[in-house]
């Protein structure tokens, strides 16, 4: 387990050579939020740990099957030949990889090399840059996140040569919160939970989740960068440790027709940098509010809501960013589908949490549709940037909460990939106007490759009913 050390250069270094280090593993974060990295010397460390070193950009010019995509985008392409770009260490990220005899290890950030400044659609630049903005004024922001995912009883191999219906999971039936359900594969269950606290990826809740093989994670509350990176670090634990059991946790939104799909919940508040005060929470209840539901909520947090609920619309792709991601997103499945919120309404895609309910401190908002396969970065982004667009512009809420016999509300979010793309990337999106245009058209462009590829493909469900028949 990695000891607290001061987070310079110097005291890390000391560190490793104290300890007989003589590797660190490096990684950082594509578009689809998986972590791409390399093993380097701790000589090579050494040379690299203040001025970074050169990452090819090819991670950020092909797909999650390392395809190029059809599109050339700005920064990975044939023109400028995938040239490097510079991977910077976060030296804050330390930590030791429990099942890889504790290797040292650290996330990096990715820069252009002309400017020295993070390339657009950088995941962990472009949180820092949506969170600066509230920085600038003294805020902060908080986060939690909630994973659902299914266990396969698969290795790689079984996944690419098998049918995917036939590939069983861990354990049958629908068991929910079952304390019977994770004995069977015991091991596996406690070593997840020991394992992402010795990698600095605590847990508050795990447990059993409806449907089979399912599993539910919450991860510790924290600030909203740190939870950002935990997330992407919680799936490369669990994986791991998946990979040593002949498990294959999978993630994807919606992995079996008919049962539940895979949410990736995120919780977000708004703090007092110097106080760490709840900015969410009101002093006493307003004796006159726009809606009974906000009557706990501050000015400020009626602001911010109102701004992700109108950006809602225009940022599906960051919470919904694979083709799979629609077949979780449709009625009567938990999941929301329109441009709704309620207090302490699981129907909605925000679950507004406050008084009395909850403590003052504990009042946020709980976002409900990203699904666990979106990318947390770019997700928590999305919603400060919208949430900042909120205050700044003072937006009141002109959608009512929804009542609580209500299972949708306002409009109906995008039914697919394609037409989310479209909304993100035209002109004059709230997506363009906070983000900026570099990443939504690289991201975008991201997207419009995966439309592709589902559109060239011949699925299954084609040959079945089409083969013999027509």
């Amino acid at each position: 387990m990695t000891t607290a050390i001061e987070h310079t250069a110097e005291a890390i270094i000391r560190a490793l050579e104290e300890n007989g280090d003589d590797k660190v593993k490096l990684a950082g974060l594509d578009v689809d939020g998986i972590l791409r990295g390399k093993m380097i010397s701790l000589d090579k460390f050494k040379s690299i740990i203040h001025a970074g070193f050169g990452f090819c950009s090819v991670v950020f010019g092909w797909d999650m099957h390392d395809q190029t995509y059809f599109k050339e985008l700005s920064i990975s392409n044939q023109e400028n030949g995938y040239h490097d770009i510079i991977a910077k260490v976060d030296l804050k990220t330390f930590r030791r990889i429990p099942w890889e005899n504790n290797v040292p290890f650290f996330l990096v950030s990715f820069y252009d090399p002309d400017t020295d400044e993070p390339i657009a659609p950088c995941p962990r630049g472009l949180l820092k840059s949506a969170l600066a903005k509230f920085e600038k004024d003294n805020m902060g922001a908080m986060a939690g996140a909630e994973y659902e995912f299914y266990q396969f009883s698969a290795s790689p191999d079984n996944i690419r040569s098998e049918k995917p219906e036939s590939i069983p999971s861990i354990t049958p039936g629908m068991f929910g919160y079952s304390l019977t359900r994770p004995v069977l594969f015991q091991e596996y269950y406690y070593g997840v939970y020991d394992t992402c606290k010795a990698f600095k990826v605590p847990l508050e809740g795990w447990h059993t989740e409806s449907g089979p093989g399912v599993y539910e994670a919450a991860l510790a509350f924290t600030d909203v960068a740190e939870m950002a990176d935990r997330a992407s670090l919680f799936k490369l634990t669990v994986k791991a440790l998946g990979a040593k059991n002949g498990i294959t946790p999978c993630f994807m939104a919606k992995p079996k027709q008919g049962l539940p799909g895979n949410s990736g919940h995120l919780h977000v508040s708004i703090v007092d940098k110097e106080t760490g005060k709840n900015l969410f929470a009101r002093e006493e209840k307003d004796p006159n509010p726009p809606y009974p539901d906000v009557a706990y909520v501050s000015d400020l947090g009626r602001y911010f809501l109102a701004g992700v609920l109108e950006g809602l619309p225009y940022m599906m792709p960051l919470f919904a960013p694979t083709i799979n991601s629609y077949k979780r997103l449709v009625e009567n499945f938990w999941a929301p589908v329109t441009v709704s919120w309620g207090l302490e309404h699981r129907a909605a895609s925000i679950r507004l949490i406050t008084p009395p309910t909850a403590s003052p401190k504990a009042t946020r908002l709980e976002v409900r549709v990203p699904g666990a396969d979106c990318n947390p970065h770019f997700a928590l982004a999305a919603i400060l940037a919208c949430g900042y667009r909120g205050i700044e512009k003072k937006l009141e809420l002109t959608t009512p909460p929804l009542g609580k016999t209500q299972p949708s509300g306002g409009e109906r979010l995008a039914k697919s990939l394609q037409a989310a793309t479209a909304k993100f990337m035209e002109k004059g999106s709230i997506a363009r106007e906070v983000l900026g245009d570099a990443f939504v058209e690289h991201f975008g462009g991201t997207r419009e490759h995966e439309c592709r590829q589902w559109e060239e493909a011949v699925t299954d469900w084609e040959t079945r009913r089409y083969m013999e028949t027509v």
